[in-house]
């Protein structure tokens, strides 16, 4: 069967596994608010639509949990042709669902979609990437996710004001089976990843494939022998890695790095990213928006979205993960508190905001608009660090021994925030109004005073390198002197017998001698 080999046109496929978790996400947050669906649903209260909302991270949960081991026995593409599979099965529930039951097992189940593919398809591609450009890959999983997301609204937001009655939700949440099957049919003639071949010692498949994707079928060619020495290598720890348990990630040489990898994907949940995506429809009714200007206002936040992680993802390497990380997290604090004092002392209590008793808090003229303007600028910061920065660095901080279980324990760790922030926000809102601003912004502020002290810069860094910020007592900081600290270990390697305890870091130290 004919393979298609250029990676570029693998990775626009192939992230077509990212877009479904932005189709999930905005073919709810396009709806909560919409007369087709309060009617039909009976006008689900706060605690009951946070549970709607978070079913799907809940599947995402238990999807991510199990997607490793359904990776490493099926493989890489055979998992993500199963998630497809998935997928538009969970689509299809949603589509036909009868009440919240049904809807709510219909999220559930894209849920599982939607947790094996964000954990699987970076994996899938950066195994069959060229190492120059694995890190870019990651940054574009990310892009994907809001290009889905800005589809699916705008195929809601049309459906909602052109199509009446349950029809309306019932096209939207049908078509999202569409990529789906685009995806599944793709598959069929991606090439299964060299690495897991390697892992199941087929390596005369393994072989052709490196050949097909970096020689045009060249088996001799020099970069590909590299490549399958590097993949014999890559077998070999990952044999030895099956004796890793996720217990020994908290270890004491790789405790540190599971603490950045966990942490980068809780903070990246409580920065408060879903209440600008999930329920950004009730942020602009308080702000006393209703109808149609609601939902093409929360179109507007979407696009931003996009522009702002397009734009930085050809410079995230440049600028590094550190300033990313803690101007982001300054940035979007300074914005929900802004948020916060704004409602505070322009906005009001009431029973309700326009028929919707979920929101109890309104405010109006031009502190309103200042809301609207704080929320969209929000998002650009957002889309500008954290959306793709959180991601990438957990991406780089395992060495491979650990990377399967510690990107995998990390992605749990994203998801089950998710549910639990999914869940909760809709309840804030009816409950502590313009409060739950001042929790994120209380957030923000904690999360940059860890990421200050706790986390190493890892951009431009070999593996060695990082290998080395994570193993000594150089402060997360001072990580501009590494290259300064290498020449002493270098130095130290020379004019001392290495004992076996330090063996691995010596082992490092040559390597980027030799380099």
């Amino acid at each position: 069967m004919y393979r298609i080999t250029n990676i570029y046109v693998l990775a626009a496929f192939g992230t077509i596994g990212g877009a479904l978790f932005g189709f999930d996400v905005s073919s709810m947050s396009a709806w909560i608010a919409t007369p087709q669906y309060l009617d039909y649903f009976g006008s689900p209260d706060s605690n009951l639509q946070g549970g709607i909302t978070a079913s799907m991270s809940a599947g995402s949960f238990g999807g991510a949990i199990a997607a490793g081991a359904i990776s490493d026995y099926l493989g890489r593409r055979r998992a993500l042709m199963l998630a497809a599979c998935i997928w538009v099965i969970g689509a299809a529930i949603q589509c036909s669902a009868q009440n919240v039951a049904h809807l709510v097992v219909g999220r559930v189940v894209s849920g599982l979609a939607v947790g094996i593919t964000s954990s699987q398809v970076c994996v899938y591609l950066a195994e069959l990437a060229p190492a120059r450009i694995r890190g870019r890959i990651v940054g574009i999983q990310q892009w994907a996710i809001e290009w889905g997301i800005l589809i699916m609204y705008l195929i809601a937001y049309g459906c909602s004001v052109g199509v009446s009655g349950p029809a309306a939700f019932r096209i939207a949440w049908g078509i999202q089976g569409v990529p789906g099957l685009i995806l599944l049919a793709s598959l069929f003639f991606f090439p299964e990843s060299p690495r897991w071949l390697g892992s199941k010692e087929r390596w005369e498949e393994c072989l052709d494939t490196l050949a097909a994707l970096h020689a045009k079928g060249d088996r001799n060619d020099p970069v590909v022998q590299v490549e399958f020495e590097e993949v014999r290598e890559a077998a070999r720890i990952a044999h030895e890695a099956q004796d890793v348990s996720f217990l020994s990630l908290f270890g004491p040489r790789i405790w540190k790095r599971t603490m950045c990898g966990m942490t980068v994907q809780m903070w990246q949940q409580l920065l408060g990213g879903n209440v600008a995506m999930y329920y950004v429809v009730y942020i602009f009714e308080m702000a006393g928006m209703s109808g149609n200007t609601t939902l093409y206002s929360s179109a507007i936040q979407y696009v931003i979205f996009l522009v702002t992680t397009g734009i930085m993802l050809p410079r995230v390497d440049r600028i590094g993960r550190r300033p990313l990380l803690l101007f982001g997290s300054i940035a979007c604090m300074a914005c929900h508190f802004a948020i916060a004092g704004l409602m505070a002392n322009y906005g009001h209590y009431v029973s309700e905001v326009n028929g919707n008793s979920n929101l109890r808090w309104s405010i109006d003229g031009a502190p309103a608009k200042g809301v609207i303007a704080c929320s969209y600028i929000f998002v650009g910061f957002y889309g500008l660090t954290w959306a793709p920065g959180a991601w990438i660095y957990v991406s780089e901080i395992f060495p491979l021994k650990y990377r399967a279980k510690g990107v995998g324990i990390s992605a749990a760790t994203n998801w089950i925030f998710n549910f639990a922030l999914a869940y909760f926000v809709a309840p804030a809102f009816t409950n502590i109004q313009w409060k739950t601003y001042i929790i994120f912004g209380i957030f923000c502020f904690v999360m940059a005073f860890q990421i200050f002290f706790t986390y190493p810069e890892t951009a431009r860094r070999s593996l060695e390198e990082i290998d080395l910020v994570f193993g000594t007592d150089v402060k997360p900081w001072r990580t501009s002197q590494i290259k300064d600290l290498f020449e002493e270990e270098i130095q130290h390697h020379r004019e001392h017998k290495v004992d076996g305890e330090h063996k691995e870091f010596a082992d490092a130290a040559s390597h980027h001698e030799a380099v």
